[in-house]
């Protein structure tokens, strides 16, 4: 057993913790991108060790998630969606899939990391109206896309680490074509209110918000409109506030608001230190 000085305390010998990645872009006349993979559980921590943070940014357009990491906790970056010019029409792999591109041709949603989130929607592929496959969410697959609907993102999931029930990894939704014989036509919204929304012909699709909750960006219903961004990820860390501060965070690292804080937060979580990590990369110690 390790003897303390008199008025030191204690590093905790077990935190928990919370990982989401970075969500996937939408597609260009495409699905909606994919949720950042979602983890949460609690890991065991050593005085003295450094452990590895690193935040994933959201993805662009057509484009995948970065990984957030914890330590040995890694989730994957959402999946993008589908783009039915340039690019693959099925959605990409991730933490969650990306949904398939609005097309005539069959196009699959993305496969999805185990335990981190869902598959992405299949598209309707079918015309003249026709609609792409919504991101999978961290808790429900996208949505299929329909003959006068783009899908919807799939739901995310709740965490209340920080103090306060909040939802992330949700995904984004599809665009839709309005083709030739235009009739009433409903582009996908994006899961849980924090993904991405798809978009109508040529209008553009909105990015998944706010920052840092981890969920894919809208596609948009043809090659004209913006296509939305996926939303950064998060690292959450928490632990009784019976035990010590983290004695060093790294200067890349933006934590509790603010680059190589080692301050906790110990005010949303009564009796819990909390540290947020948003942004960067870099080792932790206590």
């Amino acid at each position: 057993m390790m003897l303390l000085a008199a008025g030191s305390v204690a590093a905790p010998t077990s935190v928990d913790y919370l990982v989401v990645a970075g969500g996937g872009g939408g597609g260009t006349q495409g699905g909606g991108g994919g949720a950042g993979g979602f983890r949460t559980s609690s890991l065991s921590v050593v005085s003295g060790t450094s452990y590895t943070v690193t935040v994933g940014g959201g993805g662009a357009a057509n484009a995948v998630g970065s990984d957030s990491v914890f330590s040995t906790i890694t989730s994957t970056g959402g999946g993008n969606g589908g783009r039915a010019s340039g690019g693959s029409i099925s959605g990409g792999n991730g933490g969650s899939g990306g949904g398939a591109a609005v097309s005539a041709t069959t196009g699959a949603g993305g496969s999805a990391q185990f335990g981190q989130g869902s598959i992405g929607g299949a598209n309707a592929g079918n015309v003249p109206r026709y609609g792409g496959g919504g991101g999978g969410g961290a808790s429900a697959v996208g949505a299929a896309g329909t003959s006068s609907a783009g899908g919807n993102g799939g739901t995310g999931s709740s965490s209340s680490i920080t103090g306060t029930a909040t939802f992330y990894s949700g995904g984004g939704g599809a665009g839709i074509f309005t083709g030739a014989s235009p009739a009433v036509v409903t582009a996908g919204t994006g899961g849980s209110g924090i993904g991405g929304n798809g978009s109508i012909g040529n209008a553009n699709a909105t990015n998944a918000s706010p920052a840092n909750s981890g969920s894919g960006g809208g596609g948009t219903g043809t090659t004209v409109g913006t296509v939305g961004s996926g939303s950064s990820g998060i690292v959450v860390i928490a632990y009784p506030d019976s035990f010590a501060n983290l004695v060093s965070v790294n200067a890349g690292l933006t934590c509790n608001g603010s680059a190589g804080n080692t301050v906790p937060d110990t005010t949303s979580s009564p009796g819990f230190k909390v540290y947020k990590f948003t942004a960067g990369t870099g080792p932790i110690s206590w």
